[in-house]
């Protein structure tokens, strides 16, 4: 029943996310200005002719003049959708969407979904190759066996840009790159290897084509399906089985498994059992990746075996065989060599290099990220994990001189250095950090209360929160209502993993009061209004959950004013000792992210504070992964012109040199002059070696405008703000906060957990 309402719930929050504002998960953008008839004449008739006639007069000109050498097509007839089955094409557009989004997000590769409504092999193939000249690039996705083989085979012959089914390739790749290290960590040599394959699907013939590229003897890999094991004496195998059929006397999974080194699943839940795993060899690898559950858990195996190395395609074990380790970078790389396909050479670079890269010492700001963790190679780290930022300068340049080495690219890179640095610049750290948050929560499950229960939006975000295992929420509010807002979402009965908290009506009402006397008794305040206040206030209750530690964190404001909610959280948290309680603001735009602080506690910051202001801040940003370059902005830039608001920052700007922190700094300076390296070029005595990421405001009227302003008409998207400063993790939400919104905020506050 608990699954089933999980399911529930799920359900309604995944077509809320895809429905809400404007439907789906992709759109365009342009990369030029259309703002006056000038550019509108350059952008289409007549400017536009000139383009035109230059790549009729050399074709690899479109790769200059067009957007064609950064788009991939995400392709697909819907016959294989997750593991639903045959949807058809329409009913796969959002999971290609989805993979357009993956694309963008962690290789910069803007990819367009193509639904091709057809399951005629010859129909599907023409379809595609006659919109060959549109794209740098093609995504098979989710197409079925054996029409998969069939058709990525003659679209590889018949167009020269790299045509790829990542259903096949991905997994084969993140698999080969993890083997590489289990045989490195087990002593093995590849060409002595013993590996049994179950399943003899798209993904399971690829993993067994790769790693046979990359040493495996072919005598030494046993397929098995669902009859048993693929042998030369079976008359029942299509080619691309029979292919891979070995003369053995083995004819069942288990007896093949006696004796194996390695052991691949694309099958079934359940398809191994124990007994199976304690046959195999010494120290045996056991690569379970059926989805959503493995062949076997590793807890089944750890019951037989202690020696064994274990991965699965799950998120909540350690070594997950995750294609988005490598589709998006494995593309990139062919982009930008503009090769003519992807063949092993490549693909085997790439496992390669996702196999080095889990050998390198972990970021600090990863390993943060999936705290409970050991990051370090070994068994149970084999496989980078999909946020390390690192992988989109490890796995491009190898795939693009493999792409080179073996004559496949049409524009070779010569400086592979250069390359990677220009790759690390190309992404923004964000997404990471934002999933960072998420990944140590996850890791580290906490209990937040969410201060306004009865609301439906928090109740939804609550139970997000829940379903997402990043801990236990709390509601506060009147539980009668709370359940009846539950069954009007679809929810009915009990609700494991949250708890409902009636500030009126709580046990621990009386001691919270007397807490809190103690704090306030000096203030104005008497016992009865402080009892007061714990019954009827629900941040006031909430945050002394927080403070008296039967919660972890804190998220308020869906109801009420920013300023209230923190009056009210400051009556009862303190301040970190030595810290500034203020807030930071990041405003997320292409390939860039701005801290703005104080965007909503101080209104007229001095200079002391203001350079409190920034070395919490830089602080912030360096545990978000980027590398902090301060601004003390005002409207003058170095002394040009003057006034009191300049002089505040100036001063600012000496507090900091006499303090001496570890990051760049310097101002007064203006916002323009701040964020664009060529005008910073006109100060050659300014500190900053490059534009500004982290920007103190003057005040909290310019800051509060500028966010405001960047939001709705600046195209950024704003995550805070952050409240910083406080003895315990507390959140506010800005009143009219999605669930989304909501759900973030809750994340970052349980983050925070020391």
């Amino acid at each position: 029943m608990s699954n089933k309402k999980e399911n529930n719930s799920l359900e309604r929050e995944a077509l809320l996310f895809h429905s809400k504002g404007r439907p789906g998960k992709v759109e365009i953008h342009a990369t030029k200005p259309l703002a006056t008839q000038r550019d509108l004449s350059l952008a289409y008739s007549p400017g536009v002719a000139f383009p035109c006639l230059e790549i009729q007069r050399n074709p690899d000109a479109a790769y200059d003049y067009t957007a064609k050498g950064n788009i991939v097509a995400v392709i697909s007839n819907g016959t294989a959708v997750l593991g639903l089955g045959d949807l058809g094409a329409l009913a796969g557009k959002p999971v290609m969407e989805g993979k357009a989004v993956l694309f963008k997000t962690f290789a910069d590769v803007d990819a367009i979904d193509l639904e091709v409504d057809t399951t005629d092999v010859d129909a599907f193939v023409n379809c595609v190759r006659y919109l060959g000249p549109s794209f740098g690039g093609i995504n098979l996705e989710d197409i079925k066996a054996p029409e998969c083989f069939v058709i990525e085979s003659r679209l590889r012959e018949i167009m020269d840009i790299p045509v790829f089914h990542d259903d096949q390739h991905g997994t084969a790749i993140i698999a080969t790159a993890g083997m590489l290290n289990a045989l490195e960590l087990t002593g093995r040599d590849i060409r002595d290897v013993r590996l049994v394959v179950n399943g003899a699907g798209a993904a399971a013939i690829a993993c067994v084509e790769l790693v046979k590229a990359a040493g495996v003897p072919p005598e030494n890999v046993i397929m098995c399906d669902t009859k048993g094991v693929i042998h030369t004496g079976r008359k029942d195998l299509n080619q691309w089985k029979s292919a891979h059929a070995v003369d053995t006397p083995l004819r069942t999974l288990a007896q093949a498994l006696e004796g194996a080194d390695a052991f691949y699943g694309l099958s079934a839940k359940g398809a191994v059992t124990p007994d199976m795993i304690a046959t195999m060899a010494r120290n045996p690898i056991v690569f379970a990746m059926a989805n959503p559950d493995p062949e076997i858990t590793p807890e089944e195996v750890r019951a037989v075996r202690d020696d064994a190395i274990m991965a699965t395609g799950r998120s909540d074990y350690p070594n997950q065989i995750n294609n988005v380790l490598g589709f998006p970078y494995i593309f990139r790389g062919a982009l930008d060599v503009r090769a003519r396909t992807i063949n092993d050479e490549m693909k085997i670079a790439a496992a390669r290099a996702i196999a080095s890269l889990a050998k390198e010492d972990v970021p600090d700001e990863v390993a943060a990220a999936y705290a409970g963790r050991t990051l370090r190679f070994g068994p149970e780290y084999i496989i980078p994990v999909p946020f390390d930022p690192r992988l989109i300068a490890a796995i491009p340049p190898a795939v693009a001189k493999a792409a080179m080495d073996s004559g496949v690219a049409r524009k070779p890179i010569f400086d592979l250095q250069t390359y990677k640095r220009e790759l690390s610049a190309r992404l923004d750290p964000s997404a990471v950090s934002m999933q960072a948050f998420a990944a140590k929560v996850a890791a580290n499950p906490r209990r937040v209360v969410f201060a306004e229960g009865e609301e439906e939006k928090v109740i939804r975000a609550a139970l997000a929160f829940r379903n997402a295992g990043y801990g236990t929420p709390i509601l506060v509010g009147r539980e009668e209502l709370i359940r009846e807002k539950m069954r009007e979402l679809g929810i009915r009965g009990k609700v494991d993993g949250i708890e409902i908290q009636n500030a009126f009506l709580s046990p621990h009402t009386r001691h919270y009061a007397e807490f809190l006397y103690r704090r306030l008794q000096r203030r104005g305040f008497l016992q009865r209004d402080v009892t007061r206040l714990v019954n009827r206030d629900r941040v006031v209750f909430a945050a002394c959950m927080v403070a008296l530690e039967d919660a972890d964190a804190l998220v308020a404001g869906t109801t009420r004013h920013f300023h209230a909610c923190l009056e009210d959280i400051q009556s009862v948290i303190e301040p970190t000792p030595n810290e500034l309680v203020f807030s930071v603001t990041l405003m997320i735009s292409r390939r860039r992210t701005v801290f703005l602080a104080d965007t909503n506690v101080l209104e007229a910051p001095t200079s002391e504070q203001l350079a409190d202001i920034a070395i919490q801040t830089a602080a912030l940003a360096r545990r978000m992964g980027h590398e902090p370059r301060v601004a003390m902005l005002s409207y003058s830039t170095f002394g040009a012109p003057r006034g009191l608001t300049p002089d505040r920052s100036r001063q600012a700007v000496q507090i900091l040199e006499r303090r001496n922190p570890n990051f760049e700094f310097d101002g007064e300076i203006a916002a323009h002059v701040a964020l664009d390296a060529d005008l910073l070029a006109h100060y050659p005595f300014c500190r900053l070696s490059a534009p500004a990421n982290v920007l103190i405001m003057p005040g909290l009227q310019s800051a509060s405008i500028s966010a405001s302003l960047m939001s709705k008409m600046g195209g950024a998207t704003m995550i805070g703000p952050l409240l910083i400063g406080l003895s315990k993790p507390c959140q506010i939400v800005p009143m009219g906060a999605t669930v989304s919104d909501i759900l973030h905020m809750a994340t970052v506050a349980a983050s925070e957990v020391s």
